[in-house]
């Protein structure tokens, strides 16, 4: 991945943070995160890694919330970063976390 691409990554992922934070007022949102995005190497497209703080049930209305809400974010950050063409933005809900947990647990389960 060129270096180019990785400060377009960490831009994005800054500048959604920043207008999920302060700037998208749906109480429907909850607590979100934005953990990672990828771009791919023509900048065509953004895949943007979510996480969500509480049940499954407020991350599918979270998820909601961001995809309808995902053309005022697209143009909420190419008004901040200066760019010819601004990625399509994919939101994907981050699951590592709890995968992370479940093996770990495990691992708990096997040591005694």
């Amino acid at each position: 991945m060129s270096l180019k691409t990785e400060r377009m990554e960490m831009t994005i992922q800054r500048e959604i943070s920043h207008i999920l934070q302060f700037e998208l007022k749906n109480p429907k949102l909850g607590f979100c995160t934005v953990t990672d995005v990828q771009c791919t190497n023509d900048l065509s497209q953004a895949k943007v890694y979510v996480t969500f703080l509480g049940q499954q049930g407020r991350n599918d209305a979270g998820m909601r919330v961001l995809n309808q809400s995902k053309g005022f974010i697209r143009s909420g950050v190419a008004k901040k970063i200066k760019i010819r063409k601004m990625p399509e933005l994919i939101f994907i809900q981050d699951t590592s976390l709890e995968q992370g947990n479940k093996i770990e647990n495990i691992l708990k389960e096997i040591e005694k």
